[in-house]
């Protein structure tokens, strides 16, 4: 009997031709139709529940997580706001979009317990590269150990603000502008847009960027008064959607995840 796929809360293969993307796609359609305006149901899932038997399905056809990412994930999911990272399709999707590249080094704005950024460099190839930022140094400090079991070597945290890193990548000295294969930002969505350009000057042409909670629990469509972060997770939405530097796909994946390929 096969055994349920343990889904992650909150917040595959687009790149390999995957069916789990396009049931994915077809799945947000079809709530969209059915369901009441956003308003009247924020709280709940873009996708089916995570007992839907379509959903474990999908996820029992689709997601091969490596057994080190399996456990941080259920590590962090027991943080506090630990339902806010990546979702096990996400990551994997990312990873394909990695080894579909050839990536050799690839960023990560948010590093939490490290749950992508580890995703990332399983997918690298040995002499592959993350940098990945994070302000606490709690959260990755508990998924550290299962890092060591598998890609720490790779993973190069910085334990500052992300554009203070990413302000030193693209100087002259660092001579890292245009070197990055992928970028994954996941970090506050405050200074999303600032990331946002950052992460462009740093990729090479042909780089992805990946932005997870773009969709920030249906709230993009109408943010109340004083949400900031819903503002700017708008502000960034329409931001990226005209612009012509990048080809641009925005995916119904746990509470949202774009695409841009920079040109």
């Amino acid at each position: 009997m096969t055994q349920p796929v343990p889904r992650l809360s909150v917040p595959a293969a687009v790149a390999l031709g995957s069916a789990a993307l396009g049931a994915a796609f077809v799945t947000g359609v079809f709530l969209g139709r059915r369901w009441p305006p956003w308003r009247w149901r924020r709280q709940q899932r873009l996708l089916p529940p995570e007992d839907s038997p379509l959903w474990q399905y999908l996820l029992s056809r689709s997601v091969r997580e490596h057994p080190a990412l399996r456990s941080l994930r259920l590590l962090t999911l027991e943080q506090p706001h630990g339902d806010s990272m990546l979702t096990s399709e996400q990551a994997q999707l990312l990873a394909n979009l990695v080894r579909l590249v050839k990536a050799q080094k690839a960023l990560d704005l948010g590093t939490f317990t490290g749950y992508c950024a580890l995703a990332l460099a399983l997918a690298l190839p040995p002499a592959g590269r993350v940098v990945t930022c994070e302000v606490d140094a709690g959260p990755p400090a508990l998924g550290r150990p299962l890092w060591q079991q598998v890609s720490e070597p790779k993973i190069d945290l910085r334990l500052r603000p992300a554009l203070e890193t990413l302000g030193e990548l693209e100087t002259l000295r660092a001579g890292e502008a245009g070197t990055f294969d992928v970028a994954v930002v996941d970090a506050d969505k405050e200074n999303c847009t600032a990331y946002y350009e950052r992460c462009l000057q740093l990729l090479r042409p042909g780089g992805v960027l990946a932005i997870p909670r773009v969709l920030w629990q249906g709230e993009v469509l109408q943010p109340q008064k004083g949400d900031k972060e819903a503002e700017c997770v708008r502000t960034l939405n329409e931001r990226i959607w005209r612009d012509a530097r990048v080809h641009i796909s925005l995916l119904p994946l746990g509470d949202g995840l774009t695409l841009a390929f920079k040109i």
